[in-house]
């Protein structure tokens, strides 16, 4: 079968506009939220109790680029692709906050349709991430540190993606506890602890279907701006 072309640029609207679906249908189900943007939620969660313009949208740019600041320490230089990806971040918040909005009128009112919210959630988190893996824009720090970590340490990046996930659960469940009383969950849960074991996989499994059927090339000739 002929595979055909994919534009590494679309790739990367796709994934953002995806990625905000996928954390707005997450948080609409309240089974707790990804280990991805857990952190980000809980941030979101205190501090809008006295700013109240502190949206998710804004907390996750702000968390994001505590993550890039993690990653210039880790790799122990500075790259302009580090500042695309606040750029990123900046954009995906604004997205979030839409979606967010735009899903806002749909019923959460059974466990089921919150089943449904759940499901959506984490597959199209999964799909979001693969599409950031074959584009050369930099994508949103959480998966920026993941590659730069794979590819200085020559590690495997689902793995990587995998004990980056179960790192993020742990830092929701201590801010949890840190913000709201110890042994009080808010923004993790069963689903935060599920998406935690089965993202790696799926990104995996989403990402050899993508290449199955696609080859990745790029439409304008900007990724030396991004390296």
């Amino acid at each position: 079968m002929k595979k055909r072309v994919f534009y590494t640029e679309f790739s990367y609207i796709l994934g953002l506009v995806i990625m905000a679906f996928a954390a707005a249908f997450t948080e609409k189900a309240n089974f707790g939220m990804s280990m991805v943007v857990a952190p980000a939620y809980i941030l979101h969660l205190k501090v809008s109790e006295f700013l109240p313009w502190f949206t998710f949208g804004v907390a996750e740019y702000v968390f994001q680029g505590l993550l890039i600041i993690i990653t210039v320490l880790i790799m122990r230089k500075f790259k302009i692709s580090y500042l695309f990806s606040f750029v990123t971040a900046i954009i995906y918040g604004t997205l979030l906050d839409g979606a967010m909005a735009l899903i806002s009128t749909l019923p959460e009112n059974t466990f089921a349709i919150r089943l449904v919210w759940y499901i959506l959630g984490t597959v199209f988190c999964s799909f979001a991430v693969s599409l950031f893996f074959h584009t050369y824009i930099s994508p949103e720090a959480y998966e920026l540190i993941v590659k730069e970590i794979s590819q200085k340490f020559n590690f495997n990046i689902n793995k990587v993606k995998t004990s980056y996930d179960c790192i993020s659960v742990v830092l929701g469940i201590i801010m949890s506890f840190a913000f709201f009383g110890f042994g009080v969950f808010k923004g993790v849960g069963v689903g935060t602890i599920f998406c935690a074991l089965i993202n790696g996989f799926l990104i995996g499994r989403f990402s050899k279907l993508l290449e199955k059927l696609f080859v990745f090339k790029n439409k304008f000739n900007l990724q030396k701006y991004f390296e």
